[in-house]
């Protein structure tokens, strides 16, 4: 029964997925990032629990992609695209970027499916993510729990940080679609990227695993969820000192 307890963590993580594509289709987007939040942490505990009871399997690894697919792949897609349609309409939440008429569904701005693009680089980098052997204890490119964690940390300022300046920024149609080119590009761009695996508790070993969670914590205690896109950023940066030094 043992080897089954990984995979059914994985599933866990599916389930969160489904449950956060609703409320992401609903525009209920801090509900939905709470999901993903949840599914993201069935995610790391899943390889965590495969680790310790030394059931990892071939299985398991396809299995934590095509979750990962759902929760940090088609949902942060379909969160953009509920930005890019908040972005031309300027409306939260009022379905007024598209609209029936003679009970056919007719779509008035295109714009907002450019939001996919994030979950088409998501699928390629998660397929290219199981046949590379050179990823156990790095990445190469940006995780998609990573990146889901960056898309959805925008609505999520948009209703808490009470900015004014931040809350014009997100909904500038062009930020939105430079971020989502970004975003695609950072899933797959050829980068190493320090993976937050402990083999030991050496602080030595760890120094700059200790030091970017001390760095992410103290951020998010002093800026809640404009911290996220900043961890993120110091993510990539700490990475590609660490490899050149």
């Amino acid at each position: 029964m043992k080897k089954h307890i990984p995979n059914f963590i994985t599933l866990l993580n599916v389930f969160c997925g489904c449950v956060a594509t609703i409320f992401a289709v609903l525009n209920r987007l801090e509900i939905a990032a709470i999901f993903v939040a949840l599914g993201i942490f069935f995610d790391f505990f899943d390889g965590l629990a495969a680790r310790v009871l030394d059931v990892k399997s071939e299985l398991g690894l396809q299995l934590d992609s095509l979750a990962d697919m759902i929760t940090s792949g088609l949902v942060p897609g379909i969160v953009m695209f509920q930005l890019l349609a908040m972005s031309q309409t300027s409306g939260w939440g009022d379905g007024s970027h598209f609209f029936m008429e003679s009970g056919e569904l007719k779509f008035i701005h295109l714009l907002p499916f450019l939001g996919f693009v994030i979950t088409m680089a998501s699928a390629y980098r998660l397929a290219k993510f199981n046949i590379d052997e050179n990823q156990t204890s790095s990445f190469i490119g940006l995780p998609t729990p990573a990146n889901a964690l960056l898309i959805l940390s925008l609505p999520l300022i948009l209703l808490y940080q009470n900015n004014d300046f931040l809350n014009s920024m997100i909904l500038n149609q062009w930020f939105l679609i430079i971020l989502t080119f970004v975003s695609a590009y950072l899933l797959n761009a050829n980068l190493p990227l320090f993976a937050l695996k402990f083999k030991n508790t050496s602080f030595k070993d760890n120094a700059m695993r200790y030091i970017f969670l001390i760095i992410s914590l103290v951020l998010i205690v002093t800026m809640k969820f404009m911290a996220i896109p900043l961890i993120i950023l110091f993510y990539v940066v700490s990475s590609v000192i660490q490899e050149r030094l």
